[in-house]
């Protein structure tokens, strides 16, 4: 069909790990790949450009399969760069499918059709969506307690400016996990964990934890962590085993 994005020969949307594991806690990866799909090619962009965090929260996928791994918790990722649609955005908002990404223009993004936009929406942001929503429902069918994470990864310098923290907790109304966690993530790593800084959740800068956290009432937390400390299998494994113990203390002080 000419209108479709991707073709049959192309990952699905969505990836997903321990679906059935133990844990109480559900993470996800909103931008946890670089990859484009075929018809987009570069979206107009040089190769290095693809490499860097506009295309994708770096380390932040192997931190996850880390963790996931270590507790047993369900994994849910994003299968495609957030420069074709931003799966942690409203898809009628601006900002879901950029046309400038920190300082850099998106060429491909750049006047696209109405069937164009409907095809990154239906094709990548509404499966993913979709999966995780089906996810919770089913332990909610089961009787489960879950927590839902986000992990995510930001840079140590953006726009000029640097960034002192090393890791940040991130949520809007509901922070009695969030705040626990920040906590217990500061004692264990020993590093500074900021709150809801360089940038605050709202229901306008977020979709997956305000539409999936806040409005079934789970616990919910958006983890950020600086990039150049996770961009290798060392600092992922150091951060891993932060993030997890601090996942499980944070656990133990929810009623």
């Amino acid at each position: 069909m000419p209108d479709t994005l991707l073709s049959q020969d192309e990952p699905p949307a969505v990836s997903e790990l321990r679906r059935d594991g133990g844990s109480d806690f559900v993470i996800v990866v909103d931008h946890a790949s670089r990859l484009l799909p075929k018809k987009l090619g570069t979206s107009g962009l040089p190769d290095g450009e693809l490499t860097r965090h506009i295309a994708w929260d770096i380390g932040a996928l192997a931190v996850a399969r880390l963790v996931s791994q270590k507790l047993d918790a369900a994994l849910v990722a994003q299968n495609y760069s957030r420069l074709v649609i931003d799966c942690n955005r409203d898809p009628a908002a601006e900002s879901a499918i950029p046309l400038l990404s920190e300082l850099t223009p998106i060429p491909g993004n750049r006047d696209i059709s109405d069937t164009e936009r409907a095809a990154r929406v239906d094709e990548i942001f509404t499966p993913y969506q979709d999966h995780i929503r089906a996810l919770l429902d089913e332990r909610q069918r089961q009787g489960r307690r879950t927590i839902l994470i986000a992990q995510h990864s930001m840079t140590d310098l953006y726009k000029g400016q640097c960034r002192e923290m090393q890791a940040a907790v991130l949520y809007n109304r509901d922070g009695r996990f969030a705040r626990p966690f920040r906590e217990a993530l500061a004692l264990s790593s020993g590093a500074i964990v900021a709150d809801n800084e360089p940038y605050a959740m709202d229901d306008t800068s977020d979709f997956t934890l305000p539409r999936h956290g806040e409005q079934r009432g789970l616990p919910h937390v958006g983890i950020e962590i600086r990039q150049d400390l996770i961009a290798d299998e060392r600092g992922q494994r150091r951060w891993a085993d932060y993030v997890a113990a601090a996942l499980e203390e944070a656990r133990t002080q929810l009623s």
